[in-house]
C-alpha cells in the first residue's frame, strides 16, 4: 500500500519528473536493479535469481537468460516503485550497467556470438595466462579476456579467424542498449592491461601481443577487437528505442536516457564503499570474493596472487580475486533450512542465515579445529585448477554448530587472506576496508570476522546489501551530473558526506584465532589437492 507522507511525496515527485537514476548489475547469482533519488538514496529495488550452467566443461550463461533476467529484474523494480509510491519510473536522469568482470564474449562481423559466453569462473587458460604474464612482465590472470582469446588461438579453435569484437558481459549489454562498443576503464582493465597515464590499453603491451600471435594470426591488431575505453563521467551514449524495449517490453521505460560507461562488479564495489582513494580498500562477497586496494604507487614486482586493475576513474588497484566465495555457505544454509522444515519448523532463508551467523560468534576463535574449503571451482591463488567443497576435522576437533558456522565464514575468507598476505609483504598500507554484499546484512558477524582476517578496520554502510547495483546507479548519477568534480570528491561530498557507517576494529582474540585457522587452512590444502585428483 502506498504511504502518504512528505518523504514519499518527494520521492514520487522525483520519479515522475525523471530525476531518479537506475543501476543494474548482473551478478553471479542475482541480477539486481536499484533506483536512486537525487540524494543517491535507494528508493526502489528489483532482482532476479539466475545460475551459471556447466556446458561441455564451460561455465556459461545463455544470452536468452541474460535478457529474460534483465527484464525480470526491471519488472520487479517497476512493481516495487509502484507499490511504494503509486507510480512507475518512465523517464530517468541516468542509467548504468554493471556485471561480472572478465571472461570471454567473442562476436563476428555480423555481431553474432561465436561461442558460448565463458565466464570468469573458467580456469582452462593456464598456458595462455602463463605465457602472457612472462611476455608482458605483468600478471595476466586466467579469467582475463586476453587470456581466453590467446588460449583459443593456441588451441586452434575454429571460431578464432571470425572474431571481430571482444567484450565483457557489461560491455555486451551496454552495446545492445545503446549501440556503443565501449567499456569503463575498470572493466576494461580485466580485458587487457591499462596504462595509468593514458587510461587506455597499454600500447607497448598491445604491440608485444600482436607480435606474439603474428605467426598464427598474421596482421592481427588486438586493439581493433577491443571496446573503446572510457573513464567515469564520460559520455557513453543513450538508451535506444531497441534498448528500452529489451529492458522493458511493456514500454514503460522511455528511450533517450544517458547511459554511463559500463563497469565491472569490482568497480561498482569500490564506488558503493567509497573506496576509490589511495590506502582505501573494499571486499565484495558473493559467488566469488575479492578485495580491492587502491595503490599509492605501483607494486615492486609481479605476483600471481594479485591482479593490477583500476578504479572507474583509472587509478591503479591491487585486486585479490578468489573464484570461490559464499556459494558453499549458501548451500549449507539451505541444508539446515531443509532440516528445520523436516522437523515441522519451516524457516525463511534469511532467518536461517541470521541464526547461523549469530551462532558463529559463539564459536572458538580458531574454529575449534575444523576446516572448510569452499572450492566449487578451481582457485588460481592456491594453484588449483579444480575444486572440491570439503569440511575437514581431526578426531580431537570440537564439532558444534557455533564452530561449524564460524569455520564456514572463515572458509569464505581463507583464500582471500592468503592473497592479502602478499599485499602486506609489498608494504601496502590500508587505513580501512569497506565491505558489501549479502554476507554483511547480518549485522556485526561477517564484518567482525573479516576484520580478524584482514587485520584492518572494516566498515559497512546501510547500502551494503544493495552493493554493485547501487554503485553503478551512483556512477550513472555522476555521469548525468556533468560535474567538474573528480569521482573521489563527488563521492565524498555528495554521496557519503552523511553516510551511516558501522566500523568494527579487529579483535585481538579473533585475529589470533583466525591466524591459527589460516595456518591449518594452508597446510590442509594438501587434502584439497588430493580430493581433486581422487574425486
Amino acid at each position: 500500500m502506498v504511504q502518504q507522507d512528505d518523504a514519499t511525496d518527494a520521492v514520487r515527485s522525483a520519479i515522475t519528473s525523471g530525476r531518479t537514476t537506475l543501476g543494474i548489475e548482473l551478478g553471479s547469482t542475482r541480477i539486481k536493479a536499484c533506483l536512486i533519488g537525487p540524494d543517491h538514496v535507494p528508493v526502489a529495488t528489483g532482482s532476479h535469481a539466475w545460475e551459471n550452467d556447466l556446458v561441455d566443461g564451460v561455465w556459461t550463461y545463455s544470452l536468452d537468460d541474460v535478457w529474460s533476467g534483465l527484464q525480470a529484474s526491471v519488472a520487479s523494480l517497476l512493481a516495487d516503485a509502484e507499490q511504494r509510491y503509486g507510480v512507475r519510473p518512465s523517464a530517468l536522469a541516468g542509467l548504468g550497467i554493471s556485471a561480472m568482470m572478465h571472461g570471454y564474449m567473442a562476436f563476428d562481423a555480423d555481431d553474432e556470438l561465436l561461442v558460448p559466453f565463458r565466464t570468469w569462473r573458467n580456469t582452462s587458460t593456464g598456458r595462455a595466462a602463463g605465457e602472457l604474464t612472462e611476455l608482458l612482465g605483468f600478471n595476466v590472470p586466467l579469467r582475463w579476456s586476453v587470456a581466453h582469446y590467446y588460449q583459443a588461438v593456441l588451441d586452434h579453435e575454429e571460431h578464432v579467424p571470425q572474431v571481430a569484437f571482444l567484450t565483457t558481459l557489461a560491455g555486451y549489454v551496454h552495446w545492445r542498449l545503446t549501440g556503443r562498443k565501449v567499456l569503463g576503464v575498470g572493466d576494461a582493465s580485466g580485458m587487457f592491461p591499462i596504462d595509468p597515464a593514458t587510461h587506455d590499453y597499454d600500447a607497448g603491451m598491445l604491440a608485444q601481443f600482436d607480435e606474439l600471435v603474428s605467426p598464427r594470426r598474421p596482421g592481427l591488431r588486438l586493439r581493433d577487437l577491443l571496446p573503446d575505453v572510457l573513464v567515469a563521467g564520460q559520455d557513453a551514449g543513450t538508451l535506444s528505442e531497441e534498448g528500452a524495449a529489451l529492458l522493458d517490453p511493456t514500454g514503460t521505460l522511455r528511450p533517450g536516457v544517458p547511459v554511463c560507461p559500463p563497469e565491472g562488479d569490482a568497480g561498482t564495489g569500490m564506488v558503493a564503499t567509497n573506496s576509490v582513494a589511495p590506502r582505501t580498500g573494499n571486499v565484495s562477497a558473493g559467488t566469488s570474493i575479492f578485495a580491492m586496494v587502491v595503490l599509492e604507487k605501483p607494486l615492486r614486482r609481479v605476483h600471481h596472487e594479485l591482479d593490477v586493475v583500476t578504479t572507474p576513474a583509472g587509478d591503479l588497484v591491487a585486486m585479490v580475486h578468489c573464484n570461490n566465495g559464499a556459494s558453499e555457505l549458501d548451500a549449507w544454509a539451505g541444508l539446515l533450512g531443509e532440516l528445520l522444515a523436516a522437523t515441522g519448523n519451516p524457516t525463511e532463508p534469511d532467518d536461517v542465515f541470521r541464526a547461523l551467523f549469530r551462532a558463529a560468534l559463539e564459536g572458538d576463535a580458531d574454529g575449534g579445529g575444523l576446516l572448510a574449503y569452499n572450492y566449487l571451482a578451481g582457485e588460481p591463488i592456491t594453484g588449483l585448477d579444480e575444486g572440491r567443497p570439503l569440511v575437514v576435522r581431526t578426531p580431537g576437533s570440537r564439532l558444534t554448530l557455533a564452530n561449524f558456522a564460524r569455520t564456514q565464514i572463515y572458509g569464505v575468507f581463507g583464500t582471500l587472506a592468503l592473497g592479502m598476505r602478499v599485499l602486506a609483504a609489498e608494504g601496502v598500507t590500508i587505513d580501512a576496508m569497506f565491505a558489501h554484499g549479502g554476507m554483511f546484512r547480518t549485522e556485526g558477524v561477517a564484518q567482525r570476522l573479516l576484520a580478524a582476517a584482514t587485520g584492518a578496520p572494516v566498515a559497512v554502510g546501510r547500502t551494503a546489501g544493495d552493493g554493485g547495483a547501487w554503485g553503478i546507479a551512483v556512477l550513472a548519477a555522476y555521469a548525468a551530473a556533468r560535474t567538474d568534480q573528480d569521482l573521489g570528491t563527488y563521492l565524498a561530498e555528495r554521496v557519503f558526506a552523511d553516510a551511516e557507517l558501522e566500523v568494527v576494529e579487529p579483535d585481538a582474540a579473533d585475529e589470533a584465532g583466525f591466524a591459527a585457522y589460516l595456518e591449518r587452512y594452508a597446510a590442509g590444502l594438501a587434502v584439497e589437492r588430493a580430493a581433486t585428483q581422487a574425486l
